[in-house]
């Protein structure tokens, strides 16, 4: 078992999956892209789609354009099996209501990166 194995619990890839939505620095962005996702991770949710680091990258950061000011964080326990991760995530500003809530789907490698991410979204503000 490799140290990356070790470290791919369900809780580290979601604390680390939201730090990457949250990271506003796009070389360091696109850095913790290709370290968490494989080059060809999918992802999927009710309003984006990407496929690749690129388009992850740009889907991002055009996310965080829109949401400016707002910053996702974990919501309870992320739990998973086989190469299943499941975990809720909030996204707002502290001490007040999330504009969104959302419980994503990763499939990972053995090695713990991520190969795609479905999404829900759960609860959306208008």
């Amino acid at each position: 078992m490799t140290i990356a194995t070790l470290l791919a619990t369900p809780t580290n890839i979601a604390t680390q999956y939201v730090h990457i939505w949250n990271e506003n620095n796009p070389a360091r962005r696109r850095m913790l892209i290709e370290q968490a996702f494989t080059p060809q991770a999918s992802y999927i949710d009710p309003l984006m789609q990407s496929v690749g680091h690129e388009a992850m990258d740009a889907m991002i950061g055009a996310a965080q354009a829109q949401f400016s000011g707002l910053h996702f964080s974990v919501v309870g326990n992320p739990d998973g099996h086989n190469n299943v991760v499941r975990f809720s995530w909030a996204l707002g500003a502290p001490d007040v209501e999330p504009l969104a809530i959302g419980t994503d789907i990763a499939v990972v490698t053995p090695e713990g990166r991520i190969e795609k991410i479905t999404g829900f979204l759960d609860k959306m503000l208008a």
